[in-house]
């Protein structure tokens, strides 16, 4: 990464417009052109230095529902594993952890009988126990990551 793709790295975490151009708001504000901030965080995605980029959405407050999962996946078995959570689109966010609770990622529906039924999929799929961790609070903390 360069100065620039820092300095549009940061820039994004803290948002993007809800305009018609969101990039070339962003854009005007990084100094440089619409195309030139497209271009950049294609790259950043083809070279996994970011590895999503688009919005996040409160699923709950929208009228679905959402739950944290995890699972214990021996490492023989987890690409396999991991290959087929991913293939759900209910599934974001999937992360590996050094902990016997392996494998960690969240599951969004349109209803908390979507998650059960997603659940129940991905177990009977891979072979292993989805454990569900309900939100049951919520808290903000602003993080941003410096690039």
């Amino acid at each position: 990464m360069d100065d620039l793709d820092r300095r549009i790295v940061t820039a994004l975490q803290r948002g993007i417009a809800v305009v018609p151009r969101p990039f070339a708001a962003a854009a005007r504000e990084l100094g440089i052109d619409e195309a030139t901030l497209i271009q950049r965080l294609q790259k950043l995605l083809e070279l996994g230095v970011l590895t999503r980029f688009g919005p996040l959405y409160n699923a709950d407050r929208l009228g679905g529902a959402f739950t944290l999962c995890a699972m214990s996946v021996p490492p023989h078995d987890y690409e396999r594993v991991c290959g087929i959570v991913n293939g759900f689109r209910e599934v974001a966010h999937n992360y590996e952890r050094e902990h016997r609770l392996n494998m960690w990622f969240v599951l969004a529906a349109v209803d908390p009988e979507g998650i059960a039924s997603v659940r129940k999929r991905i177990e009977v799929e891979t072979g292993y126990a989805v454990l569900d961790f309900p939100k049951l609070d919520e808290y903000f903390i602003h993080l941003e990551l410096a690039a």
